[in-house]
């Protein structure tokens, strides 16, 4: 009987267990099934960046500019206005983006470095492509949709050993490969240098120059006080205005190839742009002009939303544009990896929200000037850590092509510039402090007032970037070899000359003797 007992009991055991392996079997295949849902119910996420522009759209209040598509996308999702780019040029930017962690952190500082050398990203840090195909998506990094050209396929990124960092170039693939996350790096605003010609030109055009509407002219623009008035500011400034609506044409044909395949009932359209604004004044310095960015984030109705999202809405808060990355994993279902310096600002349970922005100004091109920047709602401060530098220092990029500078520089030669056109001529202090409430194009630096209220903004803001420096391990203090910087020296003077003015160190010099073995 105790045997038979014995015999029963293993039986109901076995049994037992057999039930529980089978619960746990279908389990999983149920668990299964529900993850190869939620992968079909994931929603595409669309990245359509733009080239140096600031919130220069209709839908900002600019004038001049003729931008519908990117107006409607506005009045349809969220417009960010308080969004800054961490560089005020593209691959230190774009660097910071696809990895979600500073570029002064990460050794990514320095223009166009890293590219032919053996250098790796630090372990932990990938990326934002392969963490996403890691979770499911598609990625592709779109230049082409039939035979309309919206994109360059541009990557400029500061590192180049990761591995293919998109999967496809083909629109084509899309609507096959759900979800996906898809880059789309529109051509303008810049100008049109890739034929590496420049310095044979007489003046280099913008990219789709004779194409762009016309809604900006000369007679009906009205450039910033920090220029003289003057008919090359002016036709230049309407240059870049008319190639902002020629941007909107691009985007155009974005969304209507979206709605043509039924992909615009699932995916989330980021539009951004990698820094601020294509001018003299602009890019590749810190004032807002170069770092100051649009961002506009559009939701299908058919994709739950976010609680911070309503339909028209304008959204003040500080974002730097680092937060895209965790803000875009968070969308696509992904932790945000510990340690990344991204802050996600969407969902139920965004990361603390920022009371200041940060960028940083590092060697670009062959000029090495170092300066670092802190953003905050009402005040901007700026410190320059190399004396003497200015907006007169040499880049031969931007003495060929922005020919408002050397215009510039010639009427200063004159003495026919005044005001803040004049003021821009001097070399750059050590600290500057603007109200952007009260001073929107920063021309009246504060940091020399008196005021109580303006130095405690002052000595704030100065505590405030020692203490960032220090806690993101800013590598900016870290000077570059000759044999890395030489080489950029030449490769700008043959693409784009140097001008006759230029009188400094080995440049006049035979150009091959700079060249590194």
């Amino acid at each position: 009987m105790r045997n038979y007992l014995i015999l029963n009991h293993r039986k109901f055991t076995i049994h037992k267990i057999s039930l529980l392996l089978l619960s746990i079997l279908n389990l999983c295949c149920q668990n299964h099934t529900t993850d190869s849902k939620n992968e079909i119910q994931k929603p595409n996420i669309l990245w359509i960046v733009a080239e140096n522009i600031k919130l220069d759209l209709g839908c900002y209040g600019a004038t001049n500019v003729l931008t519908p598509n990117l107006d409607s996308l506005a009045a349809k999702g969220v417009k960010y206005t308080h969004v800054f780019s961490t560089s005020p040029v593209c691959a230190p930017s774009r660097s910071a983006l696809m990895t979600g962690m500073y570029q002064t952190s990460t050794d990514l500082h320095n223009m166009r470095s890293h590219r032919d050398d053996n250098f790796r990203l630090p372990e932990g840090v990938r990326p934002l492509t392969h963490r996403l195909q890691d979770a499911g998506y598609f990625t592709a990094n779109i230049s082409q949709i039939d035979t309309h050209i919206v994109g360059t396929g541009k990557l400029d990124l500061n590192f180049v050993n990761e591995g293919p960092i998109y999967q496809s170039e083909k629109w084509s693939d899309l609507s096959g490969h759900q979800p996906f996350f898809a880059q789309i790096n529109l051509p303008e605003a810049e100008y049109d240098i890739y034929d590496r010609k420049s310095a044979e030109k007489e003046r280099v055009k913008w990219v789709g120059e004779d194409i762009h509407p016309r809604i900006a002219t000369p007679e009906n623009v009205v450039p910033p006080p920090y220029y003289p008035d003057h008919p090359v500011v002016r036709e230049e400034w309407a240059r870049y205005l008319n190639s902002v609506s020629g941007i909107d044409i691009r985007v155009g044909y974005i969304l209507k190839q979206l709605i043509k395949e039924g992909l615009d009932q699932n995916t989330i359209i980021i539009f951004f742009a990698d820094n601020g604004r294509l001018e003299a004044r602009g890019i590749h310095w810190l004032w807002d002009t170069g770092i100051h960015v649009p961002l506009i984030i559009h939701w299908p109705e058919s994709v739950p939303s976010p609680p911070q999202y309503a339909a028209g809405r304008t959204n003040d808060q500080i974002i730097s544009l680092l937060d895209l990355t965790a803000t875009t994993l968070w969308i696509a279902g992904v932790e945000k990896p510990l340690g990344m310096q991204s802050r996600n600002f969407l969902g139920t349970s965004p990361d603390p929200p920022r009371e200041y922005a940060f960028s940083a100004r590092d060697r670009i091109d062959e000029t090495e000037i170092r300066m670092r920047s802190v953003r905050g709602e009402q005040y901007h401060y700026i410190r320059n850590f190399t004396p003497g530098a200015g907006f007169l220092t040499l880049n031969r990029y931007k003495e060929k092509c922005f020919i408002v500078k050397p215009l510039m520089r010639e009427l200063f030669a004159q003495g026919k510039l005044e005001g803040p056109a004049a003021e821009l001529m001097q070399p750059f202090p050590e600290e500057q402090l603007y109200d952007t409430k009260n001073d929107p194009f920063e021309i009246h630096n504060l940091a020399f007032s008196e005021l109580a209220e303006h130095q405690n903004a002052l000595q704030s803001m100065r505590k405030t970037l020692d203490n960032w420096i220090e806690e993101t391990d800013d590598q900016g203090g870290i000077i570059e070899s000759r044999e890395i910087v030489n080489p950029f020296i030449k490769e700008m003077h043959d693409w784009f000359g140097t001008p006759s003015w230029y009188l400094g160190d080995a440049m006049i010099k035979p150009l091959d003797t700079l060249q590194t073995n």
